[in-house]
C-alpha cells in the first residue's frame, strides 16, 4: 500500500485550506458561541465539490475516492471539528446511503441536488432509548397501499432542522430482528415529518443536532432505499464509510490541536527561553507526533481497502477507535502545553479540546468498536 499523497489530494488539501482560513476561522467562534449552523457555507462548500466527494461526476459529485475524501475532512477539522463533522455527515451519511444502495431513479433524484450542496442531508438511526442497541428501534413504518406511514421519533441527528432530505431507518417487521427494519428517503416538508429542538452540546456546537419526528408520515413506496427489511444491514454498511469520515475527523482536529501547539511553544517564554525547550513540553510534542502518525497510517489503510473495494469493517473500525482516542489524548496535551491560555476561548487548545469527544461517540462509540473489532478478530 502506498500512501503517498496524490496530486489530487495536494490540490484538495490546498485549496480547503485556504476556503477554511478564509471563510471558517473567522467566524468559527460566533458560530460556535451561538450555535449557529452557517447553512450558506455548505451551499458554497458544494460549488466547490466538497459536499459530493465521492459521487460520481454524472450525478454532479466530484467523482474522487476515500484518499480525497479524508484530506477534505481534516483540513477542515483542523479549523473547526463543525464544519468537518456536518460535511462528513452529509457525504458518508444521507448522501453515501442513497449512492450506494438507492436505485438509478432514486440516484438521478436526490444526489445531484446533495452532491452539489444545493440540499444539506441528514441520516436518522439513533433512537432516545437505543444508541448503540439500534437493533431495538421504536420508530415503526407500516404499508397501507403504495405508501408507508411512519410514526416514532429518531434522536441526535445531525442537521435534523436544516436538513432538506433524510435517509431514515423504521422497523418494518419484529423488534430485534436484523431483517426487519428499512430505510426511507423523506424530503423536508412532508406532512408529519420535522425536526425538533436544538441539543445544547459541550462541542461542535456549530454541527445542527437535534430530534427527528415522525407523525403518521406518509411516504411513498418509491421512497424506500434498496429491499424492504434490508435498513439495518444498509446501515452497517453505511457506518463501515462513515468510521473513515469520523476517524478523519479526529485526525484533523489532532493535527489543529497539535500544530497549535507547536507554535505556542515556540513563542511561549519561561525561565529565559522558549518552553518547545523543557524536556517536559517536547516529550509532550513526540508523543503527539507520533500518535497522529499511527491514526493516520490505520485511516490511510481503511481509505485503501475501501477504494478498492475490500472488506473494512475491522480496519475502519480500528481507525475510528484509535484515532478518536488519540484525538482526545492530543487535545488534552495541547490544553496542558498552553497552560492557563489553554482554558480561556481567546486561545484555540480548549475548542479543540470541546469538539474532540464527540469522536469517541458518534457513529459508535469507542466500546462498540472494540466490540466490533474482537467480532472481527475472532471470527477471522
Amino acid at each position: 500500500m502506498n500512501f503517498e499523497s496524490t496530486e489530487n489530494q495536494g490540490m484538495i488539501s490546498d485549496m480547503v485550506r485556504d476556503f477554511a482560513e478564509r471563510n471558517i476561522r473567522p467566524k468559527m467562534m460566533e458560530w460556535d458561541e451561538s450555535q449557529t449552523f452557517p447553512k450558506d457555507l455548505f451551499h458554497e462548500m458544494g460549488e466547490l465539490g466538497l459536499m459530493g466527494v465521492l459521487v460520481p461526476t454524472e450525478y454532479g459529485g466530484s467523482g474522487f475516492g476515500y484518499y480525497e475524501y479524508v484530506t477534505a475532512i481534516v483540513e477542515l477539522a483542523k479549523v473547526c471539528g463543525s464544519i468537518g463533522l456536518s460535511m462528513a455527515a452529509h457525504n458518508s451519511l444521507c448522501t453515501g446511503h442513497i449512492l450506494q444502495f438507492g436505485n438509478e431513479e432514486q440516484k438521478q433524484k436526490w444526489l445531484p441536488e446533495l452532491a452539489t450542496g444545493q440540499w444539506i442531508g441528514a441520516w436518522g438511526l439513533t433512537e432516545t432509548n437505543t444508541g448503540s442497541d439500534a437493533g431495538g428501534m421504536l420508530t415503526t413504518a407500516v404499508k397501507d397501499g403504495d405508501e408507508w406511514v411512519l410514526n416514532g421519533s429518531k434522536n441526535f441527528i445531525t442537521h435534523a432542522i436544516s436538513g432538506d432530505v433524510a435517509v431514515v431507518i423504521a422497523r418494518t417487521g419484529e423488534k430485534g430482528d436484523s431483517h426487519g427494519m428499512t430505510a426511507f428517503v423523506i424530503e423536508k416538508g412532508t406532512p408529519g415529518f420535522s425536526g425538533g429542538k436544538k441539543e445544547n452540546k459541550l462541542g461542535m456546537r456549530a454541527s445542527e443536532t437535534a430530534c427527528l419526528f415522525f407523525d403518521n408520515c406518509r411516504v411513498p413506496d418509491a421512497n424506500v432505499l434498496g429491499e424492504v427489511g434490508e435498513g439495518f444491514i444498509q446501515a452497517m454498511k453505511v457506518l463501515d464509510g462513515g468510521r473513515i469520515s469520523i476517524a478523519a475527523l479526529a485526525l484533523g482536529i489532532a493535527k489543529g490541536a497539535f500544530e497549535a501547539s507547536v507554535k505556542y511553544a515556540k513563542e511561549r517564554h519561561q525561565f529565559g527561553k522558549a518552553i518547545a525547550e523543557f524536556q517536559g513540553i517536547n516529550f509532550k510534542l513526540a508523543d503527539m507526533a507520533t500518535k497522529i502518525e499511527g491514526a493516520e497510517l490505520l485511516i490511510m489503510q481503511s481509505a485503501y481497502l475501501k477504494n478498492n473495494g475490500k472488506p473494512v469493517t475491522k480496519e475502519s473500525a480500528m481507525a475510528k477507535y484509535y484515532a478518536s482516542e488519540v484525538s482526545v489524548q492530543v487535545a488534552t496535551d495541547a490544553v496542558q502545553i498552553f497552560g492557563g491560555y489553554g482554558y480561556t476561548k481567546d486561545f484555540p487548545a480548549e475548542k479543540y479540546y470541546r469538539d474532540c469527544k464527540l469522536c469517541t461517540i458518534g457513529e459508535g462509540t469507542s466500546e462498540i468498536q472494540k466490540l466490533v473489532i474482537s467480532r472481527q478478530i475472532l471470527k477471522d
